[in-house]
């Protein structure tokens, strides 16, 4: 099943199968079923047509998920580089922006780059 481009697992409930959708996490998924009466607990390979469209209206009319959120938040970040705020310069030397340390432990948003001096050993071929 689709759901605004995205494939939603048949075999979950349908309140974790939303939160596939980028930008609905489980509080907000809960939200939209209570917003739609429907039951949480039924399977998302069980919901008819009808109750599908009641989905992808009410998260059309009040929600921005998926490429609109994504939009947002690059603007966002743009806007903070732009006036150049410390958040800003952090996001531009690909550096966490919100106070985790640098040291160790901020792999993830460096890319898993690994700059000691034992790490850096080239594997040796062997013919």
């Amino acid at each position: 099943m689709r759901i605004l481009g995205i494939n939603i697992p048949d075999e979950k409930k349908i309140r974790i199968a939303l939160t596939y959708i980028y930008g609905i996490g489980p509080n907000r998924a809960n939200n939209i079923l209570v917003g739609t009466k429907i039951d949480p607990n039924k399977k998302a390979k069980a919901l008819d047509a009808s109750e599908v469209n009641s989905i992808k209206e009410y998260i059309d009319k009040n929600y921005k998920v998926e490429g609109e959120l994504r939009l947002v938040i690059r603007q966002h970040i743009t806007l903070l580089k732009d006036i150049k705020s410390y958040r800003g310069s952090r996001h531009n030397h690909r550096l966490p922006a919100r106070g985790q340390r640098t040291k160790t432990n901020s792999r993830t948003i460096r890319g898993n780059v690994r700059r000691t001096a034992g790490s850096g050993k080239r594997k040796v071929e062997l013919r």
